[in-house]
């Protein structure tokens, strides 16, 4: 393991227990962007976003390594950020109810010397619930691109994942350590 100070320039409760449970030191400095862009491809958009943030802490931190990242849900074409308020949870909930969609996460890591920018993508399979079950899911995820917590066990909304489970949570695991070592950092196996 490096010596360098490793920052998650994230507040993400997700981003953060799996850092921890992968045996990884950091500080958690949240980045102060502003998210507008003029991007389309949700790719650009995620690795975008998310090595701004990564920058945005680096000026800030120099000597040390920052690990920016960014999550999007993908229906059809249309990004479903996270819900503005419970009306836009429930708009949300109903869209994706028994859909298949993708879930982009981009990663940034930036050192003095070196940077890595990436992203992965995971297609999620939601199964179809009756309005009873969903309202259960209504405004309960509001921190959360598409309004819901693939980690939440008590969330009974994800049928299937294709790619990487920690991708839909918001980092994917994978990817990240191959680019982590490139820095002199290694995670614990999962």
């Amino acid at each position: 393991m490096q010596n360098k100070k490793i920052i998650l320039a994230s507040l993400s409760p997700r981003r953060i227990e799996l850092l921890k449970k992968w045996g990884l030191k950091f500080d958690i400095i949240p980045s102060a962007i502003d998210e507008k862009h003029n991007l389309k491809r949700p790719s650009a958009i995620v690795k975008y976003l998310s090595y701004k943030k990564a920058e945005n802490v680096k000026q800030q931190h120099p000597g040390s390594i920052v690990i920016g990242s960014d999550t999007i849900v993908v229906l059809h074409g249309k990004i479903l950020g996270k819900p503005k308020n419970k009306k836009h949870s429930v708009e949300i909930i109903k869209e994706l109810n028994g859909s298949l969609h993708k879930v982009y996460t981009g990663v940034s890591i930036i050192s003095d010397k070196k940077k890595a920018v990436f992203y992965d993508v995971a297609h999620v399979k939601m199964k179809n619930l009756p309005y009873d079950q969903l309202k259960k899911l209504f405004g309960k995820h509001m921190d959360k691109a598409g309004s819901y917590a693939v980690q939440d066990k008590d969330d009974c909304f994800v049928k299937k994942i294709y790619g990487d489970y920690y991708t839909v949570v918001g980092l994917p695991y994978i990817r990240l350590k191959k680019e982590l070592k490139k820095f002199g950092v290694c995670l614990n196996k999962v």
